[in-house]
């Protein structure tokens, strides 16, 4: 049964504990940003930063309102970053949640362009892109992830995808009896549905998340030719491995021949 989150804004404060505890969890480093006039800070996702609390200040039903989000990968059924990565390096895992092998990644940034959500980064140091793993290290030990864990008011909740889906709808229900009649999940079927769901009470878009997230056209079409190529790609390096295989048995063998012809050494080092 595959995991998943559920993000409920309206329960977020901004405290921005679920940042620090990716960064803590995962050992990353602190980036130099510059005020650009919110308080949502770093500015973006990236290399070094996994999720991000977003800040958005709005004016709704003549009220001024902040909209906080959390954002991060969405671990999505079906991922554009799987879909265009011609190495295989991006797949599912048991609990569904998308995770990136860095030994079979060549470095093309092809993930980090089609992502809809924008949440795959690229290191140009290392040629990786890191993004957030649903702390997978921890799921498998039975623990919550990081995020989920540090979180004070329970605006993330972690579980099996379908006990996580009737949680929203629950909270969706509370959240209509109370007057919000836009109430609404999201993540249920966006591109094939998420591993992060999350219960809005307004427009996605106000939460800086797509209103109609897909996987590019260019990124399926890519996929589609690239994927017979990298067949034969791996053919074609096990026929070389096996070929250099059997080269490498008979220099050996030729090279023991060698040496049972030659005649033996006195101890003086002369023949």
């Amino acid at each position: 049964m595959h995991k998943a989150m559920l993000i409920d804004p309206s329960k977020c404060i901004g405290c921005r504990a679920c940042q620090v505890a990716c960064k803590q969890w995962n050992q990353l480093p602190a980036e130099e940003t510059s005020f650009t006039g919110s308080y949502e800070n770093p500015p973006a996702i990236s290399a070094v930063t996994w999720t991000k609390i977003m800040f958005r200040e709005c004016e709704e039903n003549d009220r001024l309102q902040w909209f906080f989000c959390k954002q991060g990968c969405m671990h999505c059924s079906d991922a554009a970053c799987m879909t265009v990565c011609p190495s295989g390096a991006i797949y599912h895992t048991d609990e569904g949640t998308v995770k990136v092998d860095t030994t079979r990644c060549i470095g093309c940034n092809y993930c980090a362009a089609s992502c809809p959500f924008q949440a795959v980064s690229f290191d140009r140091r290392t040629n990786l892109p890191p993004k957030c793993t649903f702390c997978h290290d921890r799921v498998v030990n039975g623990l919550k992830p990081a995020c989920a864990t540090a979180c004070p008011t329970g605006a993330i909740s972690y579980g099996d995808r379908p006990d996580i889906i009737r949680l929203g709808y629950q909270r969706v229900d509370k959240l209509k009896s109370e007057g919000r009649n836009n109430a609404q999940i999201y993540g249920l079927d966006e591109v094939g549905g998420t591993g992060m769901v999350y219960v809005l009470t307004s427009s996605p878009e106000l939460y800086g998340l797509p209103l109609d997230p897909h996987v590019p056209f260019t990124a399926r079409l890519w996929g589609a030719l690239f994927k017979p190529l990298r067949a034969l790609v791996l053919i074609a390096i096990g026929f070389g491995l096996l070929a250099n295989r059997s080269q490498s048995r008979e220099m050996q063998k030729s090279l023991q021949a060698a040496r049972e012809k030659e005649p033996p050494m006195d101890g003086e080092g002369t023949k």
